[in-house]
């Protein structure tokens, strides 16, 4: 039994999932402090079965990169609510009902996972990502004193692993 503890290999550092950073393109004013939690990215890759006498063998079919959602802390100033809503309105304007183009909206994301000194160990790349589904301002509560929160659902067109 003690033979199988002294296999482990302890000698590597694990990833932490407190140590990352998100990064949006400058132009939306999203600061990465502003962002409490996150996903990394998650791929479903369909199957087809090829059927032949009494079996199956399968194959891989289409792949899809699936929405990742993100939590943000909301500060008074510079406002989080407000860099969010700039991004909505590039995607679609309720005042005036104007839809905006996907040249427009689609922003390239960066995930860095950091090493205990904070030097950026693995990255993904989110390809052209746009909201989808939830931008969820969050809930009030007299009876909380929690901070205030933003969620948003962000459809990659794809992901690129860079290291």
């Amino acid at each position: 039994m003690a033979d199988l503890l002294l296999n482990a290999p302890m000698q590597s550092e694990l990833l932490r999932t407190n140590r990352f950073l998100l990064t949006f393109p400058s132009d939306l004013g999203i600061a990465a402090w502003y962002v409490s939690t996150a996903q990394r990215p998650k791929i479903n890759i369909s199957k087809q079965a090829i059927p032949f006498l009494n079996t199956e063998t399968y194959v891989a079919g289409r792949y899809v990169w699936q929405p990742l959602q993100i939590t943000f802390r909301d500060p008074i100033g510079p406002s989080a609510s407000q860099a969010l809503m700039e991004w909505v309105r590039l995607h679609a304007e309720s005042v005036t009902g104007r839809m905006g183009y996907f040249a427009g909206y689609a922003r390239d994301i960066e995930i860095a996972m950091l090493d205990p000194t904070g030097v950026a160990i693995s990255k993904w790349i989110l390809k052209n990502c746009m909201l989808t589904d939830n931008i969820d301002f969050g809930a009030l509560n007299y009876a909380s004193d929690a901070l205030a929160d933003i969620t948003i659902t962000v459809q990659p067109q794809y992901c690129i692993l860079a290291y």
